[in-house]
């Protein structure tokens, strides 16, 4: 019996590498149209640069910042069925710098309206597959829901304010619907009845509160919700033992992406398959800083999994709840009954 429902997972998310002209180029061999594109330098200090379909080519937001949305003519300039091209903008393709990319499938391009919450989305775009989903909405500054279109209650809700200058709103089921972190922050987690009006996301709709990073009235927001899907994609929690030989966290795959963060005052970390081809995983990157990736002996991934293999504050502190993301290279059993190897 398969364990998953995506037969191939890099029909749905990818990682790729790249370096950097200074010029133009096409990233291609994606199989699908990135419509979700986040870049990052990986050699030298530099943003993360946060493109998508629904809002469009050469429309950046980072998670690296509070900044509203940047309309940058030579950063992604267009989305193709395979890939995407770029400008000679250094955050994505300066000259001698590598890059990585991680890059998720959603819909058709931008999608359409939807109607499911109070606030009818501009547009929707919705993978139902793989669980991902980007809405972009208006917001009225009252308590409202927003349809996101997959058909199964988001774990992850990620959603930036692009008319101004405001922190990122992060909704993780496993601190609940009272709480909220912020992707360009370290700060600790945060409690807010305004946030997610103290509801948790449905089949269909996602609650928000009238604090201003979520729903600021005439304010245009962008949405990235996931839900879980086996054999894909986990989104959990684990507690910290301050052990070098740290937890196991069992996701069902093994894991080409993970990003997770302590409750407590730390920064984001994420990791992926292509930086770090064998384990011990230790190229790290801190979505929420822009430095260059740096070394820290940090986990290993499994076939069915990851193990902390760091004491270190960030990752594996005493005591500490840590929240992460997760998504497959491939899946622990595909539907050709073949169980997934480890590295």
């Amino acid at each position: 019996m398969a364990y998953t429902t995506v037969n191939k997972s890099t029909d749905h998310f990818d990682v790729k590498l790249w370096t950097g002209n200074g010029s133009s180029q096409t990233i291609t061999g994606y199989g699908f149209q990135p419509d979700l594109a986040w870049i990052k330098a990986r050699t030298t200090t530099g943003w993360h640069d946060w493109t998508d379909a629904v809002r469009g080519a050469t429309k950046s937001i980072f998670s690296n910042s509070t900044n509203a949305e940047d309309t940058s003519a030579t950063a992604l300039t267009a989305f193709t069925s395979d890939g995407y091209s770029l400008g000679s903008n250094s955050q994505v393709n300066g000259n001698g710098t590598t890059y990585v990319a991680w890059n998720w499938k959603a819909g058709t391009g931008q999608g359409s309206s939807n109607t499911d919450g109070s606030i009818n989305t501009t547009y929707t775009s919705v993978n139902t597959t793989s669980g991902f989903s980007i809405s972009k909405y208006t917001g009225t500054g009252s308590n409202a829901t927003i349809g996101h279109g997959l058909g199964v209650a988001p774990k992850v809700v990620m959603i930036k304010d692009l008319s101004a200058a405001k922190d990122w709103a992060v909704y993780h089921e496993s601190i609940g619907n009272t709480k909220y972190l912020e992707l360009n922050t370290t700060d600790a987690v945060g409690t807010a009845s305004n946030a997610w009006n103290n509801t948790s996301p449905t089949s269909s709709v996602v609650s928000i509160g009238s604090r201003d990073t979520l729903n600021t009235s005439s304010n245009n927001y962008i949405a990235y919700c996931f839900a879980e899907k086996t054999g894909f994609s986990k989104f959990g929690s684990y507690a910290g033992s301050a052990n070098a030989d740290g937890p196991f966290i069992y996701t069902g795959f093994k894991p080409a992406f993970i990003i997770l963060r302590g409750t407590n005052a730390e920064n984001w970390i994420m990791f992926d398959n292509k930086r770090d081809p064998v384990n011990v995983v230790d190229d790290l990157i801190l979505p929420n800083q822009n430095i260059a990736a740096f070394s820290a002996t940090y986990l290993d991934i499994n076939s069915n999994g990851f193990k902390l293999r760091t004491n270190a504050v960030g990752g594996n502190a005493s005591g500490q709840e840590f929240i992460y993301m997760a998504f497959a290279e491939a899946p622990l059993v595909g539907s050709n009954n073949i169980a997934c190897t480890a590295r």
